[in-house]
């Protein structure tokens, strides 16, 4: 895929569509282009968190271990356009999850360093991302309180 192409699928990510065509460029040139077949893993629950994924095409499964680490649970699904990776950057941690291909993937790495240079470049895709994260733990907060009314009422 040509530059200009990365450019253009990268400007469809709500995340970073405000940012300036020049700046889209120099990301893509310094984001490694990455292919998963359907199973493969992007990376693993416990991974040092090095890189941010933007899923140019495809989709992927978000999974978390169980409590008894006997299994895998999972916790959403990410497709195209979506930006993955970004929690563990942000928060300096081991990844909170594993990401799986369900469909063949297409996606740019982002390095840590180039992703935080773009959030302190472009303080308005740091208020996306403050969204999405926001929205995401709005959903979370929804499920685990459905979860819990669920089981203080007990088996039917």
């Amino acid at each position: 895929m040509l530059l200009k192409d990365e450019v253009q699928m990268l400007r469809r990510v709500p995340l970073l569509a405000g940012i300036d065509q020049t700046k889209l460029k120099l990301l893509a040139f310094a984001s490694e282009r990455i292919s998963y077949r359907a199973g493969e893993v992007l990376f693993n629950q416990g991974d040092p968190g090095d890189a941010a994924y933007v899923i140019l095409t495809g989709k992927a499964e978000v999974l978390v271990n169980s409590p008894d680490g006997k299994s895998e649970i999972r916790v959403a699904e990410v497709a195209q356009n979506s930006l993955v990776g970004e929690i563990a950057i942000l928060c300096d941690v081991s990844r909170t999850a594993t990401v799986k291909a369900t469909t063949e993937i297409e996606a740019l790495r982002i390095r840590k360093d180039d992703f935080v240079k773009m959030l302190t470049d472009y303080p308005e895709m740091t208020i996306e991302v403050m969204r999405v994260l926001a929205d995401r733990l709005s959903q979370t907060t929804t499920e685990l309180t459905e979860a819990r009314s669920l089981a203080k009422m007990g088996p039917k």
